[in-house]
Order: C-alpha cells, then sequence, then structure tokens
C-alpha cells in the first residue's frame, strides 16, 4: 500500500523498494514501473523536507557552470570585462555588478536569484 513517507524508518523501507525495483528490467506502463515512479515521488518530497540542499553561493555557482561548459579563465575574463576582475570575484576580494550577474546569466545561464545573494 503507497502512503506518505513520515518517518525515517519509512523512508529507509521506501527506499530498499525502490533500489529492490531498480534492479529490475521493467518496462513502461506496468504495475512495478507505476510502482517505482510513484515511490521515487514520495521520496523526493521526503528529501526535500528533510535534507534541504542550500542553494550554491555565486561564486560556487560560477565556479561549477565554468567546469560543466569548459571556460576557461580567459573566457571568465571576458565575460566579466578585465582579468583582474575575475581574480577579485573568485577570491571573494570583489562583489559582482550588476552588469556581470546579467553577463553570468547570459552566457551562463545562472539563475539572477543565485548570483544576487550575499557571499
Amino acid at each position: 500500500m503507497l502512503k506518505l513517507i513520515k518517518t525515517e524508518v519509512q523512508y529507509e523501507d521506501t527506499l530498499a523498494r525502490v533500489y529492490e525495483l531498480m534492479q529490475l528490467d521493467l518496462q513502461p506502463d506496468t504495475k512495478e514501473s507505476d510502482e517505482l515512479e510513484i515511490l521515487s515521488m514520495l521520496v523526493k518530497k521526503y528529501e526535500e523536507e528533510h535534507y534541504p540542499v542550500p542553494e550554491p553561493t555565486p561564486l560556487e555557482a560560477i565556479k561549477y557552470k565554468m567546469e560543466q561548459m569548459k571556460i576557461s579563465d580567459a573566457e571568465l575574463s571576458e565575460i566579466l570585462g578585465a582579468r583582474s576582475r575575475k581574480s577579485e570575484i573568485l577570491s571573494g576580494k570583489r562583489k559582482l555588478s550588476l552588469s556581470m550577474i546579467r553577463a553570468l546569466k547570459e552566457r551562463l545561464n545562472i539563475s539572477a536569484d543565485i548570483l544576487i545573494q550575499l557571499y
């Protein structure tokens, strides 16, 4: 019987069942595949409530996107406007300006909500 996960024990039991179902070669639109999908949603809801993942700082987001998109330091300097600004930004000595936030949002697709956070 499917129901909301309210305790850590229920969470662990549900995870065990999810892993069990994941080991099977499930076909779409079967009872088991539907169960896996629903249990995954329940696990996600429980994890969001009990194990929230904090948003990254602006610097963490920039560094992550640079790595993910294989952006070089020179390319980041171009986005930010100058090499010295890039090193000051990445070391935390200088805050992002509005024009830098706009450029990072457009070029690296980083949410403005993340970029405007205090750090």
